[in-house]
């Protein structure tokens, strides 16, 4: 007895996106633990994932990866465009701990907030809502870099207003020689930044989805909303916004570099994320799953040890 035996005529029949072979990706996920790393043909060669003991192993080797590709660009004297995320986050203050520590600024530094909270009218919270992204971004990795920071006019954040315009920017800055690197996470719906899974169904094929830049209130999966409630509000569903603007695959598959993080876990054995990393390894590119495309991008994957599993029943 499982979900695929059950769901026929219940209350999550047609509730997942159209296009979700729950089959296929439950075989994803019943793999032993330790071949989570083992090479898949439709990997990138220079893509390697990265398993990490804890928390503060993986929040340090991230902010260290993103730090040692701002050092990098800065001692080749050119441009480095950036896509961030807001979630993971514990990154943030070891890529300020080490650029100030190897006194490396970040005036060539241009970033670009993937996805951002809004209306139904591409309309987003003000700047210093707790809740907003642009706040928490300020609060963790722009404010803390002090004389060190990104000049306030190279810091683009996800509104309605600005997001349109990041195609054209970005598209400037890699024609100067910088080059772009997402930072992000897998969504539980297996989302890059807020680019929904259901969206597959809008496209005739993967060639035409792979186009679309960006979103102006984009509808959020209701999993994407209780997500964010588990691991952003404190499980208080009516905080989230059901709606977000966002970034899409006609920017983050223009990465010249990935750094990617899966922080996913609960304690006492409680996890939220395996599925979603297994499957992202293990699937093939696939539309109607976004994040399955990052493997086939250069760049590392940092993910907790314990999301790899086994991924079997452990009653809490």
């Amino acid at each position: 007895m499982n979900f695929m035996r059950t769901v026929k005529g219940s209350m999550l029949d047609g509730f997942y996106p159209a296009g979700w072979d729950m089959d296929k990706i439950d075989s994803c996920c019943s793999n032993p633990p330790e071949s989570i790393v083992e090479r898949q043909p439709f990997w990138n060669e220079k893509f390697v994932p990265f398993s990490c003991s804890d928390v503060g192993e993986l929040d340090v080797k991230m902010g260290h990866e993103i730090a040692v590709q701002i050092r990098k660009s800065k001692d080749q004297g050119r441009k480095i465009a950036f896509i961030l995320p807001v979630g993971p986050m514990g990154m943030y203050k070891w890529a300020v701990y080490f650029l100030k520590e190897w006194q490396v600024d970040c005036k060539h530094v241009y970033g670009f907030n993937m996805d951002e909270w809004s209306d139904e009218e591409g309309r987003t919270l003000p700047s210093d809502n707790r809740g907003s992204f642009q706040y928490a971004m300020e609060q963790a990795f722009y404010g803390p870099l002090g004389e060190y920071t990104v000049p306030e006019d190279q810091r683009h954040f996800a509104t309605a207003d600005m997001l349109p315009t990041y195609a054209e920017r970005i598209a400037a800055l890699k024609a100067e020689g910088a080059e772009l690197v997402t930072v992000f996470g897998i969504g539980r719906m297996m989302h890059i930044a807020f680019w929904e899974p259901h969206f597959g169904g809008e496209f005739s094929n993967d060639a035409d989805w792979s186009q679309a830049t960006h979103r102006i209130a984009a509808q959020l999966h209701p999993l994407t909303i209780e997500q964010n409630a588990i691991t952003s509000f404190k499980s208080r569903t009516t905080l989230v916004p059901c709606r977000a603007n966002t970034i899409g695959p006609g920017l983050f598959l223009q990465s010249d570099y990935i750094i990617g993080g899966c922080d996913g876990a609960l304690g006492r054995g409680m996890q939220w994320q395996g599925l979603s990393l297994w499957t992202t390894l293990r699937h093939g590119p696939d539309r109607w799953l976004p994040s399955t495309f990052m493997p086939t991008l250069p760049g590392k994957l940092f993910f907790l040890k314990e999301l790899a599993g086994p991924l079997e029943a452990d009653v809490n």
